[in-house]
């Protein structure tokens, strides 16, 4: 018997987790230190992403992910060590 599944994704939700799990993966690729501040920034940039965004902004939602991408590729540069993120203030 199927385990039961929970409500279907979107396409454009099910983008956003294949990204997330892309970077959890990209991060195993890296030393132990390196892997845990990627997991843990990525872990809070697509928290706070989920409660800042409008679920109904498409455009930004695609422009994250296209970012996202571009992130993740360098991520997986064997001359990427580590990643950095900072945090804009709104006035």
């Amino acid at each position: 018997m199927a385990a039961p599944r929970g409500p279907k994704l979107s396409g454009m939700q099910k983008q956003v987790l294949s990204l997330y799990r892309a970077f959890l993966r990209a991060a195993r690729l890296k030393s132990p230190e390196d892997r845990r501040q990627i997991e843990s920034i990525v872990s809070s940039e697509f928290r706070r992403n989920s409660t800042q965004v409008d679920r109904k902004n498409f455009l930004y939602i695609e422009y994250l992910l296209r970012r996202g991408k571009k992130q993740l590729d360098q991520i997986r540069s064997p001359d990427t060590v580590s990643l950095s993120s900072f945090d804009l203030k709104k006035p």
